[in-house]
C-alpha cells in the first residue's frame, strides 16, 4: 500500500480516518471544502468575464483598423467575430 511506503500519505490517511470518525470535524471539513470550491468558482468566473471584456475591446480595435483600410464588412465580421450592427456602430 502507498501509505506504508510514503510517510506523507500515511499521515493523510490517519488524519482522514480520524476526521471521518468525528461527525463535527467532518462537517467542518465539508463546509471548508465547499467554501473553497465556491471561492474558486467565483474567481474563475471573474477571470472569464475579464477575458471576454478584453476580447471584445480587442475585436473592436481590430474592426476599427480594418474599417480604416476599407475592407469589406463581411471580411471584418469574419475576422473579428463582431456583429454587423456592432461594426456599423463604430
Amino acid at each position: 500500500m502507498v501509505a506504508e511506503r510514503n510517510p506523507n500519505v500515511k499521515k493523510a490517511v490517519v488524519t482522514l480516518r480520524r476526521l471521518s470518525a468525528d461527525e463535527q470535524a467532518r462537517d467542518m471539513y465539508e463546509r471548508r471544502e465547499k467554501a473553497m470550491r465556491d471561492e474558486y468558482s467565483i474567481r474563475k468566473h471573474e477571470r472569464e468575464e475579464g477575458k471576454a471584456e478584453g476580447k471584445d475591446e480587442k475585436a473592436t480595435e481590430i474592426a476599427t483598423n480594418l474599417l480604416s483600410l476599407n475592407l469589406p464588412l463581411e471580411t471584418i465580421i469574419t475576422a473579428t467575430g463582431l456583429t454587423r450592427e456592432e461594426i456599423e456602430n463604430l
